[in-house]
């Protein structure tokens, strides 16, 4: 846009009294419970944001102390223009809770493949409850939410059952973690062949 049509949209703006909107002092970003410092990663992130750090680390630290340590959490910041921000936190990742309820630490690295851990109906709903309090999510219904949960599931590499055999389940996931042990000492032949090709 030329400088000149610029100043016509402005002028036209300030006259009609809409008032501006600004898109570019918003911050989207996940951040461990209880762990918000001034270094990196963070730190630079407001820092290009012109947000006081220590407050918005102080008050982050503050407000998620409920929460078990270290749980990521996704933040929205808006800042203001006298260095203010609103800050808003949602309930962690549905990918968190889904492996929380399976009881693993990774998801499939072939999700139509193979199976990593599994999760009953039950779980789908607690944490369709959880996610329903989150301001992005509260206007949708309680089983949009669940298909939501299950399609995400799916893309990890978790399926749903209606019901789990404990025992079952302990011994499909010792057989798992021997899998997934393969999969790591895989990705690091390959990591280590590819460092002595660039060297």
């Amino acid at each position: 846009m030329s400088k000149v049509a610029k100043k016509v949209v402005k002028a036209a703006v300030k006259r009609s009294g809409i008032a501006k909107v600004n898109h570019g002092n918003r911050l989207e970003t996940f951040i461990p419970s209880g762990k918000a410092v001034a270094g990196p990663p963070l730190g630079p992130q407001l820092g290009q944001k012109n947000i006081n750090i220590a407050a918005f680390c102080k008050e982050f630290n503050e407000r998620t102390k409920d929460y078990k340590e270290g749980i990521p959490l996704p933040c929205r910041v808006s800042v203001n223009t006298d260095r203010t921000f609103d800050l808003i936190i949602n309930q962690p990742p549905v990918t968190y809770f889904l492996k929380q309820a399976a009881g693993i630490q990774r998801a499939a690295m072939k999700p139509t493949q193979e199976v990593a851990g599994k999760v009953t109906l039950k779980h789908v709903y607690e944490i369709a409850k959880i996610k329903q309090q989150d301001p992005t999510q509260s206007f949708l219904s309680l089983e949009t939410i669940c298909k939501q949960v299950i399609s995400i599931a799916r893309t990890c590499g978790i399926q749903v059952v209606s019901k789990l055999d404990a025992q079952e389940y302990r011994e499909f996931l010792e057989q798992r973690k021997l899998i997934v042990e393969e999969e790591l000492k895989d990705l690091q032949a390959k990591k280590e062949a590819r460092m002595l090709r660039t060297a």
